[in-house]
């Protein structure tokens, strides 16, 4: 696949750090990184839009299953409210 297309983008300098430690760490190059990245992002955020079809029977059981009262699972608040590296990045 040739690459004929272009996207610039601007960025403040913490991201531009965060970015290029990041790409150091995955050895490849920023733009690279951010390809490889955005690339992901996109191909997950349009598979959430696929199209999945269910019989009677299975759309009742996954209905009755999403309108289940959600869940406290032990712990999971507690972990995502503890500080990550990430947050030192900020």
């Amino acid at each position: 696949m040739t690459k004929d297309e272009r996207i610039n983008l601007r960025v403040d300098a913490k991201t531009k750090r965060l970015l290029e430690a990041a790409s150091e760490e995955a050895g490849m190059s920023v733009s690279a990184f951010i390809l490889d990245t955005a690339t992901l992002a996109a191909r997950h955020t349009l598979a959430d839009r696929t199209v999945f079809r269910l019989n009677a029977e299975q759309w009742a059981a996954f209905d009755t299953m999403v309108n289940e009262p959600a869940r406290d699972v032990p712990g999971l608040r507690e972990l995502l409210n503890t500080p990550t590296i990430l947050d030192e990045l900020e």
